[in-house]
């Protein structure tokens, strides 16, 4: 594992770790330029020809779609307390994204007889991209979905690559089921973001694509961006456990490699002003990775040895001034009194707090939104929210007397300005 003091890293050393992994997808973005035109020209047929190249899945179009029965079914075939377990992360998710949701409409005014405000409405479609990879990620269904389906979207539609077997896994679609979700497409991918960007005869267009992908999906949303909303950039995993001297070594331990373990280019980083807890936090971890499998196993050793490892400060508040300046996707705060380090902290796509609130709640139970902002985009994005799914719209309201009091001051601006038209709408309105 890889120890720094703050104080003597170098200044290439302590950019190579703000910077953390940085992938080049200009490879993938040539592919995706390539495959999207396919998809734009020849529809169903070339997603069904890149589904079977890629993932290796051979369908049919009238297969791409996931029937109702399906849905049913999966459910009925998933493992009670898996049902449970989703259900009771559903509950909690719904209730925090129920939290979030705006006023409808406001109204103020400004002067005697000028009214403006807000009008605040659901997109009318989205896209939920649900990634697979090597297992199912029912956790994403659930913090896509839900949020949309709070904020009162009424179409959502949802792309996901499917299994070895042409099919959904059982998780996404109970999790699906769960929520009220019902149009599911069975492709991921390139050909996924392509295919809800310009709509197929199959796939419907989307105004906007929401949820993490590979660097191939991630290329094509940067190819794509013309044609549709790519929503929240999210990269490789990362996390900070911010510590201090009190902080007990082994909840330490733990909880630094649950991000690691996500791919070798994610970042876990503990960030204290104790080097003893240094000390007694590196043999735990070397403990606990026998306990994991090699391919995990091999995922932390990496990412502790490239942009991750452990930060020692010379004081709390110099540990806070790196968080922030790190802004980091996730976050721990494991100090004596964590409450009073948390208006401190700045920049952070979500912030826990406490020895009990390991980032695996908030992942998959707890009700916070765990899609989140990465590679320093905390410091001007937020998590996924309810917000992603609304638009605003001003509104504004003028009385006969109320344009009397302001139609001069707005014809000197429209002059200033140079609008001739803007000026005449005031001067000559009787």
């Amino acid at each position: 594992m890889n120890i720094y003091k703050l104080n003597e890293m170098t200044t290439e050393k302590k950019a190579y770790i703000l910077k953390r992994a940085e992938t080049d997808i200009s490879e993938q973005m040539q592919l995706a330029k390539e495959v999207s035109d396919d998809i734009r020209a020849r529809g169903d047929k070339a997603v069904l020809e890149y589904t079977s190249k890629f993932d290796r899945v051979d369908l049919t179009a009238n297969r791409m779609k996931v029937k109702p029965e399906e849905i049913e079914d999966g459910y009925k075939r998933l493992d009670a307390e898996t049902r449970e377990a989703i259900e009771y992360a559903a509950r909690n998710i719904r209730d925090f994204h129920k939290k979030q949701m705006p006023e409808e409409m406001w109204f103020t005014e400004v002067d005697k007889g000028l009214l403006v405000g807000e009008k605040t409405t659901p997109i009318v479609d989205v896209c939920l991209y649900v990634p697979r990879g090597k297992g199912s990620f029912p956790s994403v269904m659930l913090m896509l979905g839900i949020p949309a389906v709070v904020a009162g979207v009424e179409k959502i539609v949802v792309v996901t690559p499917p299994n070895e077997q042409g099919n959904v896994d059982d998780a996404i679609l109970a999790a699906a089921k769960i929520i009220g979700i019902t149009e599911i497409y069975k492709v991921g991918g390139i050909q996924a973001v392509s295919a809800v960007a310009y709509g197929t005869e199959t796939i419907p267009k989307c105004h906007k694509i929401i949820g993490p992908g590979n660097s191939y999906a991630t290329a094509a949303k940067r190819v794509l961006a013309n044609y549709i909303d790519a929503g929240l950039p999210a990269g490789p995993s990362e996390c900070i456990i911010l510590a201090d001297e009190n902080a007990d070594p082994e909840k330490v331990a733990l909880d630094l490699m649950i991000e690691a373990e996500h791919g070798p280019d994610s970042a876990a980083l503990l960030v204290t002003n104790s080097a003893e807890l240094v000390e007694k936090v590196v043999p735990i971890v070397e403990r606990q990775l026998e306990k994991i499998s090699d391919k995990r196993r091999d995922f932390v050793t990496k990412g502790f040895s490239t942009y991750g490892g452990a930060i020692i400060t010379e004081s709390l508040d110099e540990s806070i001034a790196f968080v922030n300046e790190y802004a980091p996707e996730h976050m721990e705060v494991m100090t004596e009194k964590p409450f009073e380090v948390l208006p401190k902290i700045k920049n952070a796509g979500e912030i826990l707090l406490g020895d009990y609130t390991p980032v695996t709640l908030c992942n998959f139970v707890l009700g916070p939104n765990a899609i989140l902002p990465t590679g320093q985009s905390a410091k001007t994005y937020s998590s996924v929210s309810v917000m992603d799914f609304l638009k605003r719209s001003s509104v504004g309201y003028a009385s006969r007397d109320g344009f009397e009091k302001v139609r001069n001051y707005a014809y000197k601006i429209a002059c200033v300005e140079g609008f001739d038209t803007h000026g005449l709408a005031v001067k000559e309105r009787k």
